[in-house]
């Protein structure tokens, strides 16, 4: 078990250990954590990049108050929601907060299921400069006028690893990617292997949760529809009233757009909280496949509280 560990890659170097609690959406991830914080003296950081945002509480499942029991979470509604947030910018507020827990004494548990932050804070960003404001608006032009479709064949092309992770219509994901290829004149996968995300400035215990395919979409299925009778309706009409365009990446997240639909008139209400359980149940999908590529990974079952205790007090007593 030890050996899943993330060790220091200098030689004498000690390395401040954090422990990550990630998993599918509605898979019990931050109530855990809560937990977990409360049995080892610790506190909780989400990894979460859509709770960064504040007014969009219900949609994102944030822990209330009462649920945190007293726990400090950090990186929780930090920005607005027409405001830029990303990997990088994640990782310049989360160290100096994880830094300053453990000068506190404080155990470190990062909590939350976006594997892109995850990767981003444990290793690194690959150095690239932002690409120039024509380029980027080039490549949207013609991903307006022909469709993302046009130039995932164009990614294909020009880089057929990338273009194998990144799905057709993943419109950010193979703008970006373009954008990088032309800013260094190669292919992204080739960075990516030369890169190998080896800025490692903390050791981790990466823990995942593992449950049966038919209870976490039971629990989707419950939590979505729990989502719009606790308001999530007039929680998007809030944002809108409040001036934040439907076209805001944000906006465009899990169960926003989803209210957007129904308030434009697209859905019914059955088939607004219909269709947000089915989208939610194919990202939990993409979640799963992403965190099965990481063989660091270590899998618990959440019912299995004291075997994770175990775990995680086995990593942090190891030299």
């Amino acid at each position: 078990m030890l050996g899943n560990f993330q060790r220091s890659d200098s030689m004498g170097e000690e390395k401040q250990k954090i422990i990550i609690i990630t998993g599918p959406t509605a898979s019990g991830k931050s109530s855990l954590g809560v937990e977990l914080a409360h049995h080892f003296d610790g506190e909780v950081v989400s990894i979460d990049s859509m709770q960064v945002y504040r007014g969009m509480d219900i949609g994102t499942a944030k822990l209330s108050l009462k649920e945190r029991k007293g726990i400090p979470h950090y990186l929780i509604d930090v920005v607005d929601p027409d405001e830029e947030f990303n990997a990088a910018l994640y990782r310049s507020l989360a160290i100096p907060v994880l830094r300053d827990m453990d000068s506190r004494g404080k155990r470190c548990f990062v909590v939350g299921g976006t594997g892109l932050y995850i990767k981003t804070l444990l290793g690194g960003l690959l150095p690239c400069s932002p690409v120039s404001g024509a380029v980027r608006e080039n490549l949207r032009q013609q991903c307006e006028l022909h469709g993302s479709q046009y130039l995932h064949k164009q990614l294909e092309r020009l880089d057929p690893e990338t273009s194998r992770r990144v799905h057709p219509r993943d419109r950010t994901r193979i703008l970006r990617a373009l954008e990088i290829m032309i800013l260094k004149n190669e292919p992204l996968s080739e960075l990516i292997q030369r890169h190998a995300f080896r800025e490692r400035p903390f050791r981790a215990l990466k823990i995942c949760l593992q449950i049966d395919r038919e209870d976490l979409y039971y629990r989707i299925n419950e939590r979505s529809a729990a989502m719009v009778e606790k308001g999530l309706i007039g929680e998007t009409q809030a944002l809108l009233d409040r001036g934040y365009s439907h076209d805001l990446k944000a906006m465009k997240s899990l169960g926003y757009r989803h209210a957007v639909g129904y308030l434009m008139g697209k859905w019914s209400m059955d088939e607004t909280v219909r269709q947000l359980q089915k989208d939610t149940r194919r990202y939990a999908k993409r979640q799963l496949t992403w965190f099965r590529a990481d063989t660091a990974m270590i899998w618990g079952k959440p019912e299995r509280k004291e075997e994770i205790a175990r775990m995680i007090e086995e990593f942090l007593q190891a030299a």
